[in-house]
């Protein structure tokens, strides 16, 4: 299984947006960016990532998980643009910070710490044990 982060702004959609949709999940609509794009073709239903909030926070609040493959995005007018379908998974017990990340060793080379502007990253095991570890585990959404 790979694993993978999520980046969105709280105040546009937030974890607990994603809680609300429940079982069926939502779309992860709106990325125009070629490497998040392939990311998300890339990944397998059962997947999960990390969601992180972008902007305000910007810290690793929850855990998500793929329930539809990369499919054409309903919000765009050009068919290249795909999108994945995620649905909210667990809390982390405690939110960890972008700073929390950087000042991490054994995150060093993870890609939210090298280049924070990708929406939609992997995240390799190592990178996920660390984070969760990090964040004293999950709690039931």
């Amino acid at each position: 299984m790979a694993y993978w982060l999520f980046k969105s702004e709280p105040d546009v959609f937030s974890f607990d947006d994603l809680i609300a949709k429940g079982d069926k999940g939502e779309q992860w609509d709106g990325v125009r960016n070629y490497q998040a794009r392939n990311n998300m073709r890339a990944m397998k239903v059962g997947e999960r990532g990390f969601f992180y909030h972008s902007n305000i926070g910007k810290e690793v609040v929850g855990i998500c998980e793929v329930v539809a493959p990369a499919h054409p995005d309903s919000t765009a007018d050009d068919p290249k643009w795909e999108c994945v379908d995620l649905k909210a998974v667990a809390w982390v017990k405690t939110a960890v910070t972008l700073d929390d990340a950087k000042a991490e060793p054994r995150l060093a080379e993870m890609i939210l710490v090298n280049n924070s502007r990708l929406s939609v990253q992997p995240v390799s095991d190592a990178e996920w044990q660390v984070i969760l570890d990090m964040a004293g585990g999950t709690r039931a959404i």
